[in-house]
């Protein structure tokens, strides 16, 4: 599905927890995600902590959405 925005001419970030997977299927700004059960969180930390992580993860994800690519792009740290 993100292909298919992205050929409609529409920018798309994929958040995974699987690069791979995400490469796989042609995903262009690929924003790796904590994990399977919790992509954006961690509830073994505090609630304030959590919120932080998720920030990071979405404020990364815009940034990837401004960012000219050029094919796959993973948009670590």
């Amino acid at each position: 599905m993100v292909k298919e925005i992205e050929r409609a001419g529409i920018p798309v970030v994929h958040i995974c927890t699987v690069v791979p997977i995400s490469l796989t299927v042609g995903a262009n700004r690929i924003v790796p995600a904590i994990a399977i059960p919790h992509p954006l969180g961690n509830p073994a930390v505090s609630k304030e902590d959590e919120k932080e992580l998720r920030r990071e993860i979405v404020l990364k994800a815009i940034k990837a959405l401004e960012t000219e690519v050029d094919g796959q792009t993973v948009f670590d740290k």
